[in-house]
């Protein structure tokens, strides 16, 4: 049974709640570094609709499997937000055709109970608002104070994370107040069957590195994947969350964002600006990009 979720008002930060504040902010004062602490709790709430897990879980590319390529896949991903966010139109249209190639061959088969294609725009659009809200996490402990104004032109600049795969502009919600009900209707439909749950907890258990590593770093990172969790999630995924365990999440979160912050830029925004230059360098050679 899962725990009600309680927030204490000792924080600034306080989940689920818009904040005010003045504080002018752009994406690129983003740290990738901190935000790869969200990659856990991302791809179960993206994989938390059906199609989209088993999608993911049957899927016949194997040079895209976490479990027998990490260093590849983290590269992967971590690129495709770079190029959304940051990249030009010309970088996002050549990324955009890369992923393609991989999501071509990722469709069921005749007869497979869970229907999917890599190419339903409805289910991408559902993985870039998962990305999305990914985002608004990082606003929430890194820069609790950033402006309305902030928050509205970070969001629209998100829709690129939608069609830079295959969603067409007019399915990006119009402003947050309308992101906001298409994520409560979203998060309405999700369902994590026990073949997807398996693959997930293995994701938060960081089972995919070596086992000596996994074992180390595991029980921290299960931790922060269950914290970011919203409540739903947390819940298809059978994770139990109590009042402590949230008191220190946000103590540790917080304390790492402020650290991100004190970092020199390059520091702060690695990997992602070394993905970036890698991906410029192979665009420019003419070799794969995924």
């Amino acid at each position: 049974m899962l725990a009600p979720q309680h927030f204490s008002s000792e924080y600034r930060v306080t989940r689920g709640q818009r904040m005010t504040g003045t504080r002018e902010i752009h994406i690129r004062d983003f740290g990738s570094g901190f935000g790869l602490m969200l990659g856990g709790a991302n791809v179960i709430m993206q994989l938390s609709r059906l199609p989209v897990g088993h999608g993911v879980v049957d899927s016949p590319v194997e040079s895209g499997n976490v479990f027998r390529h990490p260093v590849k896949r983290l590269r992967t991903t971590v690129t495709y937000l770079a190029v959304a966010l940051e990249g030009t139109e010309a970088e996002r249209a050549a990324y955009r055709e890369a992923v393609n190639g991989q999501h071509r061959q990722v469709k069921s088969a005749p007869g497979n109970p869970v229907r999917y294609n890599a190419f339903d725009p409805h289910l991408q659009l559902w993985v870039a608002a998962c990305l999305y809200k990914g985002t608004e996490d990082q606003i929430r402990y890194m820069f609790p104070d950033a402006s309305e104004a902030s928050r509205d032109e970070i969001y629209r600049e998100c829709e690129r994370l939608a069609t830079t795969l295959q969603v067409p502009a007019h399915m990006w919600p119009a402003d947050r107040d309308e992101f906001e009900r298409y994520w409560k209707e979203g998060v309405a439909q999700i369902e994590i069957d026990d073949t997807v749950r398996t693959y997930l907890d293995k994701i938060a258990r960081v089972a995919f590195l070596p086992r000596p590593i996994s074992l180390l770093l595991g029980p921290y990172q299960k931790f922060i994947t269950i914290g970011f969790l919203p409540p739903e999630f947390r819940a298809q995924m059978h994770y139990r969350w109590t009042p402590t365990q949230e008191r220190r999440f946000n103590r540790l979160v917080t304390a790492l964002a402020r650290l991100s912050l004190m970092l020199p830029a390059p520091i702060r925004n690695f990997p992602s600006n070394a993905y970036m230059w890698d991906m410029r360098r192979r665009m420019k050679a003419g070799r794969p990009l995924v």
